[in-house]
């Protein structure tokens, strides 16, 4: 990727700016590109790696098989690898961080890049999970999905499809970027994405407040969770509207 120095000097030589800039997006292009390849790639091993995590997890509290209504009692003896593995979630969280601000080189490179990283990443868990364990045995079975601050639960469909929409938002958002047509984000669309945000994780916690209840299921509220998801996306593509 030519550096500003160098596209001052390429100026120098008497091309036009334009043609210049149209001359370096196939080589922008081709950097996103393979810069998104290595982000999946680490993306996909640090899946296995959380699910190599839950692994050890299911044998340790749930030998006689992981199975909704989940008992959730801890013993007194295995507090500390409940609070272990809530410092493991909030370490995955500083490592998307730190990938995504590593990968990125811009604001709007480092926001699709947390998005690929937490989708991919989220994606191969479930992958790898079938492969070690061949579970999940269908999307609709129920799955703890953080602990942090709260419980959070939902059928395994659910954050499938918020990972799948989120690496549709990364996609399109470095394609652009790349195109040097980034997309033009207001604060107020930054607040309608987050409020969808916190509504899809509302609907999580409201989940995870009945794992041990034997009609658990029927607490997942689908509407809640849908309008959410359905937020975020007509905020996506408004801003992508706008930056036509």
């Amino acid at each position: 990727m030519c550096s500003r120095e160098q596209l001052k000097d390429t100026v120098g030589w008497g091309l036009p700016h334009h043609d210049i800039v149209g001359g370096l997006k196939p080589t922008l292009r081709k950097a996103t590109f393979k810069r998104f390849c290595i982000v999946v790639l680490f993306s996909i091993a640090f899946g296995y790696i959380e699910a190599a995590v839950v692994v050890y997890l299911r044998a340790i509290f749930h030998p006689e098989g992981f199975t909704f209504p989940l008992a959730f009692a801890i013993a007194p003896s295995s507090k500390h690898i409940l609070l272990t593995e809530i410092g493991r979630e909030a370490a995955t969280i500083v490592i998307i961080l730190t990938g995504c601000h590593l990968f990125g080189k811009n604001r709007q490179q480092r926001f699709a890049y947390f998005l690929t990283i937490f989708a991919v990443w989220d994606i191969f868990y479930y992958v790898w999970l079938k492969v070690i364990l061949d579970w999940p045995a269908s999307i609709t079975d129920w799955d703890i999905l953080f602990l942090i601050p709260v419980v959070w639960a939902s059928p395994v469909w659910a954050p499938a499809l918020i990972s799948l929409t989120m690496l549709l938002f990364a996609v399109v958002i470095l394609y652009r970027d790349s195109i040097g047509r980034p997309l033009k984000v207001t604060a107020l669309d930054w607040l309608f994405f987050i409020a969808a945000s916190l509504i899809v994780v509302v609907s999580f916690c409201i989940g995870g407040s009945h794992i041990a209840e034997q009609d658990f299921n029927s607490y997942f509220y689908w509407p809640l969770f849908a309008a959410g998801n359905i937020l975020a996306v007509v905020v996506f593509l408004r801003s992508c509207y706008k930056s036509t």
